[in-house]
């Protein structure tokens, strides 16, 4: 679970075209004015760690920032930050060593390949990213070397610009840099989308070249690893886009804004507002993904829907949270790819496992009673296990699961508390995607 705090709101110092913020800022609701001593309020709610974030959160006043630090410090012995790096000064590099602040920068490459992260100008964007690498090469030097956010666009990641931002990760790893994690281009207007966004095939060639490249790197990008994890039931450890994320409650990411309420995670505001976060959550999504038919932007079939859940709802086809992601043909690549790895070494993936309808049938009767399971502790079931610490399962607090089997025509059949629940799908047909990733 990630605690994010937003004092400034979605207030930044840059204008990024494709950033998932945009419909807030278009809608006038940018921030709200902030009281200190409500937010700590707020975050000891929570009673986590925390990660200062925005809009941009270096637009906070010094002495508010170190206020924040020292609240962190004193009450979970840590920080965190994410930023662009363009607003970070030798005030805040002390800031971050004195408070053990780990920071996030969001950087989409050096010089031209970062002109995504835009400025009002070419010549004000090429002078803040240029401040952004003065600031990475100054946490490297002070041996608290930043993880990256890259997002892949069309200036990045084709071709000859592909090859200078794998020249540059090579850059990263010898100052010291190890976690990069990548995100596939996210936008809410279709003007930028076709200036900047990437089409599936060039998504899926620049992800394999970079799944190639790690193998030859110390830096782990984190995804490929997660998928990994994913089909051999280990989750345990992966982040909030594979796991059954409910976009009102969004349970993986713990938003405290400026008045210290809680909030979601402002991937899931495509209406522009930052409502409040709700109780209890929800599992309909994944329901529903699992038996509607591709056709009908379902996950119907699948063998990687277990892993999947419909991925983030935040990038969901034509911005409805009911439909898969709309990079679901790119996911599904990586994962044939990850795939045929694992069983080249050896292992055999749940995705091929004759397990698998138990399996999904023992997800399936979780979230038809509003709990959450993780693969690994479905898996256990499955295998007739019947360990359950949360402590395991960093997902929330609703694991427990009912008892489900799956009867030969698809239908789950849900043994639970409430009584007696029958689901109809095809759980037998499985998606060809044997031409992806060629």
């Amino acid at each position: 679970m990630t605690i994010e705090l937003n004092p400034v709101g979605v207030a930044c110092n840059l204008q990024c075209p494709y950033c998932y913020q945009a419909p807030m800022r278009e809608a006038g609701n940018i921030n709200v004015a902030y009281d200190l001593e409500k937010i700590k309020v707020g975050l000891r709610k929570e009673g986590a760690a925390f990660s200062v974030f925005g809009g941009d959160s270096l637009l906070l006043p010094l002495e508010d920032l170190e206020a924040i630090f020292a609240f962190g410090l004193e009450t979970y012995g840590s920080n965190g930050i994410q930023t662009n790096g363009a607003l970070i000064t030798d005030a805040h590099l002390a800031l971050f060593q004195k408070y053990k602040v780990h920071v996030g920068l969001s950087l989409d490459g050096p010089d031209e390949l970062n002109n995504s992260r835009w400025a009002g100008t070419l010549a004000k964007t090429r002078a803040t990213t240029a401040k952004s690498m003065e600031a990475l090469r100054a946490l490297c030097a002070m041996k608290m070397p930043p993880s990256i956010i890259v997002t892949l666009y069309r200036g990045n990641a084709v071709g000859e610009l592909l090859i200078r931002l794998i020249a540059w990760f090579v850059e990263l790893e010898q100052l010291g840099v190890r976690h990069i994690r990548l995100h596939l281009l996210e936008v809410e207007s279709e003007a930028v989308a076709r200036q900047m966004a990437l089409t599936t095939d060039e998504n899926i060639d620049a992800l394999l070249h970079l799944y190639e490249f790690q193998k030859q790197t110390q830096i782990q990008f984190d995804i490929f690893g997660e998928m990994a994890r994913l089909l051999m039931g280990e989750d345990q450890q992966t982040t909030c886009i594979w796991n059954a994320c409910d976009p009102y409650t969004t349970a993986a990411v713990r938003g405290v804004d400026g008045q210290g309420l809680s909030s979601n995670c402002g991937r899931t505001n495509k209406d522009g507002v930052n409502w409040q976060k709700a109780v209890t959550p929800g599992y309909e999504r994944q329901l529903a993904l699992y038996f509607t038919p591709q056709s009908d932007l379902g996950c119907q079939g699948c063998r990687f829907f277990f892993a999947c859940k419909g991925q983030c709802p935040g990038t969901a086809e034509q911005r409805d949270w009911r439909n898969r992601s709309e990079h679901c043909a790119i996911w599904m690549a990586l994962f044939e790819q990850i795939e045929k790895d694992l069983r080249g070494l050896g292992r055999m993936p749940l995705s091929r496992s004759p397990i698998l309808p138990k399996l999904e049938a023992t997800m399936l009767a979780s979230w038809a009673t509003g709990q959450n399971i993780s693969i690994a502790q479905a898996l256990a079931r499955v295998q007739g296990s019947t360990t359950n610490s949360v402590e395991d399962h960093p997902h929330g607090d609703h694991w427990d699961a009912p008892d489900g089997t799956q009867h030969a025509d698809g239908a789950i059949v849900i043994h639970g508390d409430a009584g007696r629940t029958e689901m109809h799908g095809d759980s037998n047909a499985r998606l060809d995607t044997s031409h992806l990733g060629q």
